[in-house]
Protein backbone atom coordinates (compact mmCIF):
# COMPACT_ATOMS: atom_id res chain seq x y z
CA UNK A 1 0.00 0.00 0.00
CA UNK A 2 1.10 3.65 -1.11
CA UNK A 3 2.23 5.90 1.86
CA UNK A 4 0.03 8.57 2.56
CA UNK A 5 0.79 11.90 0.37
CA UNK A 6 1.79 15.14 2.19
CA UNK A 7 2.00 18.65 0.70
CA UNK A 8 4.04 21.03 2.46
CA UNK A 9 3.96 25.09 1.18
CA UNK A 10 6.76 26.14 1.88
CA UNK A 11 10.57 24.40 2.97
CA UNK A 12 10.47 23.74 7.29
CA UNK A 13 13.48 23.12 9.12
CA UNK A 14 15.41 19.50 8.64
CA UNK A 15 13.82 18.34 11.55
CA UNK A 16 10.39 18.46 10.97
CA UNK A 17 10.45 17.40 7.15
CA UNK A 18 12.80 14.48 8.48
CA UNK A 19 10.14 13.28 10.70
CA UNK A 20 7.05 13.31 7.96
CA UNK A 21 9.67 11.64 5.73
CA UNK A 22 9.85 8.69 7.87
CA UNK A 23 6.13 8.08 7.87
CA UNK A 24 5.16 10.00 4.75
CA UNK A 25 5.58 10.55 0.96
CA UNK A 26 5.84 13.83 1.45
CA UNK A 27 6.15 17.09 -1.57
CA UNK A 28 7.51 20.40 -0.92
CA UNK A 29 7.12 23.49 -2.78
CA UNK A 30 10.50 24.09 -4.28
CA UNK A 31 10.26 27.88 -4.87
CA UNK A 32 11.46 29.74 -1.32
CA UNK A 33 8.75 32.22 -1.65
CA UNK A 34 4.51 32.30 -1.04
CA UNK A 35 2.44 30.31 -3.47
CA UNK A 36 0.23 31.84 -6.03
CA UNK A 37 -3.28 31.30 -5.67
CA UNK A 38 -3.21 28.78 -8.39
CA UNK A 39 -0.04 27.19 -7.47
CA UNK A 40 -1.98 26.20 -3.89
CA UNK A 41 -5.19 25.47 -5.63
CA UNK A 42 -3.09 23.15 -7.63
CA UNK A 43 -1.12 21.37 -5.32
CA UNK A 44 -3.15 20.14 -2.54
CA UNK A 45 -5.42 18.35 -4.98
CA UNK A 46 -5.18 14.37 -4.00
CA UNK A 47 -3.22 14.95 -0.99
CA UNK A 48 -3.90 13.48 2.57
CA UNK A 49 -2.64 15.97 4.54
CA UNK A 50 -1.00 19.62 4.16
CA UNK A 51 1.18 21.70 6.04
CA UNK A 52 0.13 25.32 5.65
CA UNK A 53 1.99 28.48 6.74
CA UNK A 54 0.13 31.99 7.55
CA UNK A 55 0.92 32.99 4.46
CA UNK A 56 -1.62 30.85 2.69
CA UNK A 57 -5.27 31.73 2.67
CA UNK A 58 -7.16 28.46 3.34
CA UNK A 59 -10.58 29.31 2.32
CA UNK A 60 -13.47 27.32 1.14
CA UNK A 61 -12.01 26.93 -2.26
CA UNK A 62 -9.03 25.42 -1.18
CA UNK A 63 -10.19 23.14 0.94
CA UNK A 64 -13.00 21.61 -2.35
CA UNK A 65 -9.89 21.74 -3.81
CA UNK A 66 -8.15 19.60 -1.81
CA UNK A 67 -11.17 17.41 -1.91
CA UNK A 68 -12.63 14.85 0.59
CA UNK A 69 -8.91 12.65 0.47
CA UNK A 70 -7.47 15.13 2.57
CA UNK A 71 -7.83 14.67 6.63
CA UNK A 72 -6.26 17.66 7.36
CA UNK A 73 -4.51 21.47 6.82
CA UNK A 74 -1.78 21.26 9.80
CA UNK A 75 -0.84 25.10 10.20
CA UNK A 76 2.36 26.26 10.69
CA UNK A 77 1.65 28.78 13.23
CA UNK A 78 -0.18 29.62 16.13
CA UNK A 79 -2.45 31.87 14.72
CA UNK A 80 -4.59 30.50 12.13
CA UNK A 81 -7.13 33.10 10.82
CA UNK A 82 -5.39 32.60 7.37
CA UNK A 83 -7.65 29.05 7.52
CA UNK A 84 -11.36 29.28 7.18
CA UNK A 85 -12.01 26.86 10.20
CA UNK A 86 -15.60 26.35 9.83
CA UNK A 87 -15.71 25.60 5.79
CA UNK A 88 -12.81 23.16 7.02
CA UNK A 89 -15.16 21.56 9.56
CA UNK A 90 -18.30 21.59 6.74
CA UNK A 91 -16.04 20.09 4.69
CA UNK A 92 -14.70 17.40 7.29
CA UNK A 93 -11.17 18.06 7.27
CA UNK A 94 -9.43 18.29 10.39
CA UNK A 95 -7.28 22.24 11.17
CA UNK A 96 -4.29 22.29 13.73
CA UNK A 97 -1.98 24.91 15.01
CA UNK A 98 1.41 25.03 16.97
CA UNK A 99 0.43 26.62 20.14
CA UNK A 100 2.63 27.93 23.05
CA UNK A 101 5.98 26.67 21.88
CA UNK A 102 6.44 30.36 20.56
CA UNK A 103 5.17 32.02 23.69
CA UNK A 104 9.08 33.33 25.22
CA UNK A 105 10.39 33.70 21.99
CA UNK A 106 7.87 35.71 20.76
CA UNK A 107 7.83 37.91 24.34
CA UNK A 108 11.28 37.97 24.06
CA UNK A 109 11.27 39.66 20.84
CA UNK A 110 8.51 41.94 21.58
CA UNK A 111 11.21 43.56 24.28
CA UNK A 112 13.78 43.86 21.50
CA UNK A 113 11.53 45.95 19.77
CA UNK A 114 10.55 48.08 23.21
CA UNK A 115 14.31 48.28 23.44
CA UNK A 116 15.44 49.07 20.14
CA UNK A 117 12.31 51.31 19.39
CA UNK A 118 12.88 53.45 23.03
CA UNK A 119 16.54 53.66 22.41
CA UNK A 120 17.17 54.13 19.18
CA UNK A 121 19.09 51.20 18.61
CA UNK A 122 18.43 50.70 14.77
CA UNK A 123 18.87 54.45 13.81
CA UNK A 124 22.00 54.58 16.09
CA UNK A 125 23.41 51.76 14.62
CA UNK A 126 22.66 53.39 10.71
CA UNK A 127 24.26 56.52 11.93
CA UNK A 128 27.52 54.38 12.88
CA UNK A 129 27.90 52.42 9.45
CA UNK A 130 27.29 55.46 7.66
CA UNK A 131 30.30 56.82 9.37
CA UNK A 132 28.47 60.23 10.50
CA UNK A 133 29.47 59.72 14.16
CA UNK A 134 32.16 62.29 14.97
CA UNK A 135 32.12 62.13 18.63
CA UNK A 136 30.12 62.25 22.13
CA UNK A 137 27.07 64.35 22.14
CA UNK A 138 25.03 65.47 24.82
CA UNK A 139 21.62 65.61 22.43
CA UNK A 140 22.80 62.55 20.12
CA UNK A 141 19.64 60.17 20.53
CA UNK A 142 18.07 60.87 23.30
CA UNK A 143 15.63 57.86 24.05
CA UNK A 144 13.09 56.94 26.40
CA UNK A 145 13.94 55.25 29.55
CA UNK A 146 12.50 51.79 30.50
CA UNK A 147 12.92 51.01 33.93
CA UNK A 148 10.22 52.23 36.49
CA UNK A 149 7.66 53.21 33.68
CA UNK A 150 4.21 52.00 33.08
CA UNK A 151 3.89 48.95 30.24
CA UNK A 152 0.55 48.43 29.14
CA UNK A 153 -0.67 44.74 27.61
CA UNK A 154 -3.51 44.30 25.71
CA UNK A 155 -4.17 40.96 25.77
CA UNK A 156 -3.58 38.79 28.72
CA UNK A 157 -3.33 35.28 26.77
CA UNK A 158 0.04 33.10 26.52
CA UNK A 159 2.33 35.80 24.66
CA UNK A 160 1.10 39.04 26.73
CA UNK A 161 1.48 37.22 30.24
CA UNK A 162 4.82 35.55 29.05
CA UNK A 163 5.49 39.30 27.90
CA UNK A 164 4.40 41.52 31.30
CA UNK A 165 6.36 38.90 33.79
CA UNK A 166 9.18 39.98 31.90
CA UNK A 167 8.65 43.80 33.09
CA UNK A 168 9.53 42.50 36.76
CA UNK A 169 13.32 42.55 36.02
CA UNK A 170 12.80 46.34 35.13
CA UNK A 171 10.30 47.67 38.02
CA UNK A 172 7.33 48.58 36.08
CA UNK A 173 3.76 49.15 36.98
CA UNK A 174 1.67 46.41 34.46
CA UNK A 175 -1.90 47.60 33.53
CA UNK A 176 -3.71 44.82 31.35
CA UNK A 177 -6.76 45.19 29.04
CA UNK A 178 -8.99 42.13 28.00
CA UNK A 179 -12.40 41.02 27.60
CA UNK A 180 -12.62 40.03 30.94
CA UNK A 181 -9.99 39.99 33.49
CA UNK A 182 -7.56 36.90 34.03
CA UNK A 183 -6.89 35.89 37.40
CA UNK A 184 -3.62 33.82 35.84
CA UNK A 185 -2.35 36.56 34.71
CA UNK A 186 -2.50 38.63 37.61
CA UNK A 187 -0.74 35.70 39.69
CA UNK A 188 1.95 35.07 37.22
CA UNK A 189 2.66 39.08 37.09
CA UNK A 190 2.17 40.48 41.15
CA UNK A 191 0.64 43.99 41.03
CA UNK A 192 -0.49 44.50 37.59
CA UNK A 193 -4.30 46.20 37.12
CA UNK A 194 -6.70 44.96 35.02
CA UNK A 195 -8.11 48.26 33.13
CA UNK A 196 -10.54 49.15 30.62
CA UNK A 197 -8.58 50.04 26.80
CA UNK A 198 -8.68 53.82 27.45
CA UNK A 199 -7.29 53.63 30.78
CA UNK A 200 -4.34 51.15 29.47
CA UNK A 201 -3.72 53.76 26.37
CA UNK A 202 -4.17 57.20 28.55
CA UNK A 203 -1.29 55.88 31.42
CA UNK A 204 0.47 53.27 29.88
CA UNK A 205 4.21 54.27 28.72
CA UNK A 206 4.66 51.35 26.68
CA UNK A 207 1.57 49.69 24.91
CA UNK A 208 2.33 45.53 23.65
CA UNK A 209 -0.55 44.56 22.14
CA UNK A 210 -1.34 40.62 21.98
CA UNK A 211 -4.71 39.95 21.01
CA UNK A 212 -5.59 37.88 18.09
CA UNK A 213 -6.74 38.93 14.56
CA UNK A 214 -10.83 38.95 14.69
CA UNK A 215 -12.94 41.32 13.33
CA UNK A 216 -13.26 42.86 16.71
CA UNK A 217 -9.68 43.26 16.92
CA UNK A 218 -9.02 44.63 13.26
CA UNK A 219 -7.93 48.04 13.71
CA UNK A 220 -7.97 47.92 17.45
CA UNK A 221 -5.63 50.70 17.50
CA UNK A 222 -6.89 53.70 15.54
CA UNK A 223 -7.09 57.43 15.36
CA UNK A 224 -9.21 57.89 18.35
CA UNK A 225 -6.66 55.41 19.98
CA UNK A 226 -3.56 57.20 19.39
CA UNK A 227 -5.37 60.00 20.54
CA UNK A 228 -5.62 59.17 24.06
CA UNK A 229 -1.73 57.83 24.17
CA UNK A 230 0.72 60.15 25.95
CA UNK A 231 3.10 61.80 23.72
CA UNK A 232 5.98 59.80 25.10
CA UNK A 233 4.02 56.37 24.55
CA UNK A 234 5.75 53.80 22.07
CA UNK A 235 3.73 50.96 20.66
CA UNK A 236 4.84 47.54 19.80
CA UNK A 237 3.03 44.90 17.72
CA UNK A 238 4.39 41.41 18.05
CA UNK A 239 0.62 39.87 17.12
CA UNK A 240 -0.91 40.57 13.71
CA UNK A 241 -0.65 43.59 11.57
CA UNK A 242 -4.06 44.50 10.96
CA UNK A 243 -4.59 45.23 14.24
CA UNK A 244 -3.38 48.76 13.93
CA UNK A 245 -4.69 50.87 11.53
CA UNK A 246 -1.39 51.85 9.50
CA UNK A 247 -2.16 54.76 7.89
CA UNK A 248 -3.57 56.37 11.47
CA UNK A 249 0.01 55.63 13.20
CA UNK A 250 1.43 57.33 10.26
CA UNK A 251 -0.99 60.34 10.98
CA UNK A 252 -0.28 59.92 15.10
CA UNK A 253 3.74 59.78 14.29
CA UNK A 254 3.62 62.84 11.55
CA UNK A 255 1.75 65.33 14.48
CA UNK A 256 3.47 64.03 17.44
CA UNK A 257 0.50 61.81 19.62
CA UNK A 258 3.20 58.96 19.98
CA UNK A 259 6.87 59.19 20.17
CA UNK A 260 7.54 55.95 18.19
CA UNK A 261 6.32 51.84 16.82
CA UNK A 262 8.06 48.90 16.91
CA UNK A 263 6.50 46.60 14.66
CA UNK A 264 7.12 43.16 14.24
CA UNK A 265 4.10 42.74 11.56
CA UNK A 266 2.38 44.84 8.98
CA UNK A 267 -0.91 45.29 7.90
CA UNK A 268 -0.37 44.42 4.29
CA UNK A 269 2.19 42.66 4.78
CA UNK A 270 4.69 41.44 3.53
CA UNK A 271 3.70 45.47 2.13
CA UNK A 272 3.58 47.92 4.27
CA UNK A 273 2.94 51.98 4.49
CA UNK A 274 5.50 53.22 2.48
CA UNK A 275 5.73 56.72 5.04
CA UNK A 276 6.94 54.11 7.92
CA UNK A 277 10.07 53.55 6.44
CA UNK A 278 10.72 57.06 6.89
CA UNK A 279 10.51 57.89 10.08
CA UNK A 280 13.61 57.08 12.47
CA UNK A 281 12.12 56.50 15.51
CA UNK A 282 10.00 53.08 14.16
CA UNK A 283 11.21 49.93 14.02
CA UNK A 284 9.74 47.76 11.80
CA UNK A 285 10.93 43.84 11.23
CA UNK A 286 9.86 40.84 9.00
CA UNK A 287 7.85 38.71 10.91
CA UNK A 288 10.42 37.28 12.68
CA UNK A 289 8.41 37.15 16.26
CA UNK A 290 9.26 32.91 16.59
CA UNK A 291 12.39 33.02 14.31
CA UNK A 292 14.71 31.49 16.85
CA UNK A 293 15.92 28.00 15.66
CA UNK A 294 15.06 26.29 18.61
CA UNK A 295 11.17 27.32 18.21
CA UNK A 296 11.22 27.23 14.22
CA UNK A 297 11.60 23.56 14.84
CA UNK A 298 9.98 22.84 17.30
CA UNK A 299 6.99 24.33 15.51
CA UNK A 300 7.82 22.06 12.61
CA UNK A 301 7.64 19.43 14.81
CA UNK A 302 4.42 20.25 16.43
CA UNK A 303 2.83 20.25 12.83
CA UNK A 304 4.14 17.03 11.71
CA UNK A 305 2.78 15.11 14.78
CA UNK A 306 -0.12 16.79 14.57
CA UNK A 307 -0.21 15.38 10.66
CA UNK A 308 0.97 11.93 11.89
CA UNK A 309 -2.03 11.80 14.21
CA UNK A 310 -4.61 12.61 12.30
CA UNK A 311 -3.17 10.47 9.39
CA UNK A 312 -3.39 7.84 12.24
CA UNK A 313 -7.15 8.40 12.75
CA UNK A 314 -6.07 9.86 16.15
CA UNK A 315 -7.00 12.91 17.34
CA UNK A 316 -4.37 15.53 16.55
CA UNK A 317 -2.36 17.31 19.77
CA UNK A 318 -3.56 20.82 18.75
CA UNK A 319 -6.35 20.07 17.13
CA UNK A 320 -9.08 23.49 16.73
CA UNK A 321 -12.47 21.36 15.26
CA UNK A 322 -11.99 18.17 17.09
CA UNK A 323 -15.48 17.25 15.98
CA UNK A 324 -14.41 16.56 12.33
CA UNK A 325 -12.96 13.29 13.60
CA UNK A 326 -16.42 11.10 14.26
CA UNK A 327 -17.05 12.11 10.88
CA UNK A 328 -13.91 10.92 9.30
CA UNK A 329 -14.16 7.60 11.48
Amino acid sequence: MPKPNVYVTRMLPKPAIDLLKEHFHVEINPKNRVLTRDELLKNVQGRDAVVSLLTDIIDEEVLTAAGQKCKIFANYAVGYNNIDVAAATESGILVSNTPGVLTDTTADLAWALLFATARQVVAADKFMRLGQYLGWDPLLFLGQDITGKTLGILGSGRIGTATAKKSIGFDMKVLYHDIKPNPDFEMAVPGSQFVNKETLLKQSDFVSIHVPLLEATKHLISDREFKLMKKTAILINTARGPIVDEKALVRALKDGEIWGAGLDVTEYEPDFESELAEFDNVVILPHIASASIETRTMMGLMAARNVIAALNDELPPNCLNPGVLNHQR
